[in-house]
């Protein structure tokens, strides 16, 4: 008696290489650049946080410990996903008490809850 295999077969994804610039990810038989300015999330991210990374599903990547999850298709081609991670200082108040980080589209509020329109020559290094 053979069992019948569940789920999908999902092979392993490895962080092959960081630079100053972004990271690169083996998943099947290609290699995928992740540049930090299209994903700033994970720029001042540890080593650490990023090399632990899950392949939930064949096109959902997990990384635990930033709470980020993307799918492949927004890897391959970010310019259909244009949503932007404003990174510190640049913080909105969402309560009087409480001030997080904002992960919006653009425009997005200041920590004033002035608007601010950012592009992405704001993100360069």
């Amino acid at each position: 008696m053979q069992s019948a295999m569940l789920g999908e077969n999902i092979s392993e994804v490895e962080i092959t290489h960081v630079s100053k610039h972004g990271f690169w990810l083996l998943l099947d038989d290609k290699e995928l650049f992740l540049p930090f300015v299209e994903f700033p999330w994970f720029k001042r991210a540890p080593l650490e946080a990023i090399f632990n990374i899950e392949r939930l599903q064949s096109h959902h990547l997990y990384w635990p410990d930033l709470d980020i999850d993307l799918t492949v298709e927004s890897i391959e081609h970010p310019e259909r996903f244009p949503l932007i991670a404003v990174e510190p200082p640049a913080l909105c108040a969402t309560s009087k008490d409480r001030i997080t980080p904002a992960l919006t589209r653009h425009p997005s509020l200041s920590k004033e809850g002035k608007l601010l329109i950012l592009t992405l020559d704001d993100y360069d290094s």
